[in-house]
């Protein structure tokens, strides 16, 4: 048994289906490895996909997502996706690839400090050193990276360390000086003292053994405080994020939990369709005077970040009440009058059990305000598709597109102005349905995202949208759904331009500069890839053109839906700070 052999069987312990790569020679043996033992090995055209996939199946199953890349470029190229699982508190498990441990630092090809790269971006990372440390070392980077808030591991796994010890010696034993000198029986007790130490068996065998996680379970009297103030207020209000999914297995529990509660609620991230698309309680416009409003706002593993204006949505004689699995985030900008230290899923739980059953019936008149400027909103959305002229209209395609959509459906997000509409618009219609990139709000994870998805939930529909400038990081690995059979559905918003961006820029600083795109022909860069690709210039091709995508996708390909835009001010004023 090689080291690559050991790695497989630690992963196929920890219950890994799937195994994301780019190939390198640093690696083989770990992908050889997983193969055989009938884990999933599946190859993507940039090292980027291949985390943001492993990133996705975390998100979907609770399992760690596994990548594995070559040394030095193939390990760099990873980052922006490693720290973009870090921001969205994500479980993932990215195995590098090294030089020989016997040639580190003395010029071998892709020999670079890894680590110092990776630590400021993952919570734990290790250079295994010793074929005996390889097992001890991913179990521990599963324990890590699902404990306490979720989050990135590296592990670095020198090519020495991988293949078989017979071919090993005999590649150091190519290497031996054959000389007399003192110098050269040194350098061969030396040569011959490492390979020993390399290749020392351990005492027993724990390459089977799980890593266990344990459960931050809130305290029961915050609970009860949490309920006390509830059961005082007159306007409350529920906002509940991705880190209340974190253990997938207990969605439908959170759901019901909030059902309970009675409470309105706000979903974002993870969280989107928690409820399902139209559920009495889901409000879904006007979040941020509906924070302002109420008099008790409950943040079920939601920071005070960006998203909350850093706490200034919430005013400041409201009671904040918060739950969340990081001490930083717990009091990022705001401290919270209830705090706890707690999964987010399990506080919502252990709320709704405390509360006295039905009171969500005494907050029917702050319902029915919320409600109502809900149907004002949706309204408005409906007065601007029915806005024609060139090309077609954005907001319009995306009511098709939500009108389509089956039960059995994933949403990925990839863009910034059309993703942004169709946010407004598209409904997931069930929880763990919709993937976005999160708090970093990185371009280009739609593909990974997507064929994660994919694999995790075979025969449902995944859908992709994307805008015209975050396509371009994902064209290629069409290549990738054709070859591995992954039948994705891909609707971008072509308006020509980096829109979001180009907005506020022009109108502030009269130029749009690098905002400038074509309508550049990417359902046939699809096609060539040995996907479909259909393009929509019209508002009488939308219909046919998203049915005639559904049915490629039934039958197998990969499809893109390049889709002319008209230029729309639906989302003015977007721009984040």
């Amino acid at each position: 048994m090689n080291g690559g052999d050991i790695i497989g069987r630690v992963l196929q312990a920890h219950g890994v289906q799937f195994l994301f790569t780019l190939c390198g020679g640093h690696i083989s043996p770990i992908l050889k490895g997983a193969k055989d033992l009938g884990i999933r090995v599946v190859d993507t055209r940039h090292e980027a996909t291949a985390v943001f996939a492993a990133d996705a199946t975390a998100r979907l199953t609770g399992i760690p997502g596994v990548a594995a890349v070559t040394a030095g470029p193939g390990v760099t190229n990873t980052i922006t996706a490693v720290k973009n699982a870090q921001l969205a508190q994500s479980p993932v498990v990215l195995l590098g690839g090294a030089a020989a441990t016997l040639l580190q630092g003395r010029g071998a090809l892709q020999d670079i400090d890894q680590l110092a790269l990776f630590r400021p971006h993952v919570k734990w990372s290790r250079a295994v050193k010793r074929v005996r440390d390889l097992a001890p070392a991913i179990q521990k980077g599963f324990q890590v990276a699902q404990s306490g808030v979720p989050g990135p591991v590296f592990i670095e796994c020198p090519v020495d360390l991988l293949y078989d010890e017979a071919v090993i010696r005999q590649w150091y034993d190519s290497a031996t000086p054959r000389g007399n000198s003192l110098p050269d029986r040194v350098m061969r007790m030396y040569l011959q003292h490492h390979a020993r130490r390399l290749f020392a068996v351990p005492e027993g065998d724990s390459i089977g053994s799980v890593a266990t996680v344990a459960s931050q379970v809130p305290v029961p009297g915050a609970v009860r405080q949490a309920a006390s103030k509830l059961a005082n207020a007159e306007r409350p209000l529920l906002v509940v994020g991705s880190q209340a999914l974190v253990d997938a297995g207990q969605a439908v529990a959170v759901a019901d939990a909030i059902d309970a509660l009675g409470i309105p609620v706000y979903l974002s991230g993870m969280a989107r369709g928690l409820l399902g698309p139209a559920h009495r309680l889901h409000r879904r416009h006007q979040r941020r005077n509906a924070l302002k409003e109420a008099d008790v706002v409950i943040l079920a593993g939601v920071p005070s970040d960006f998203r909350l204006d850093y706490g200034r949505h919430v005013r400041r004689s409201a009671c904040l009440v918060s739950a969340n699995r990081s001490k930083v985030d717990l009091k990022r900008n705001r401290k919270p009058d209830v705090g706890m230290l707690a999964d987010a899923g399990l506080f919502l739980r252990a709320l709704a059990d405390t509360v006295e059953a039905g009171a969500g019936k005494r907050w029917q008149e702050w319902h029915l305000a919320l409600e109502a400027r809900d149907a004002e909103r949706e309204a408005q959305i409906d007065a601007t598709a029915e806005r024609g002229a060139e090309y077609v209209n954005p907001v319009a395609l995306c009511r098709h597109v939500d009108a389509g959509l089956p039960d059995d459906s994933v949403i990925v997000a990839d863009g910034g102005d059309f993703v942004g509409t169709a946010s407004y618009i598209v409904r997931p219609r069930k929880p763990l349905s919709w993937l976005d990139p999160g708090a970093f709000g990185t371009l280009g994870c739609g593909a990974g995202f997507a064929l994660g998805a994919s694999l995790c939930r075979p025969g449902e529909e995944v859908w992709m949208i994307f805008g015209d400038g975050s396509v371009g990081y994902s064209l290629v690995e069409f290549d990738t759904f054709a070859r591995h059979n992954i039948p994705v559905i891909a609707v971008v918003g072509n308006d020509a331009g980096w829109t979001q961006i180009a907005r506020e820029q022009v109108k502030i600083l009269e130029d749009d500069v690098g905002t400038v795109l074509g309508r550049s022909n990417y359902h046939d860069v699809a096609a060539a890839l040995g996907g479909r690709g259909i393009l929509l210039q019209r508002p009488d091709q939308v219909d046919a053109g998203l049915q005639a995508a559904r049915e490629a996708a039934r039958r197998g390909k990969p499809v893109l839906v390049n889709a002319w835009l008209d230029k729309t001010d639906f989302r003015e004023g977007s721009l984040s700070m």
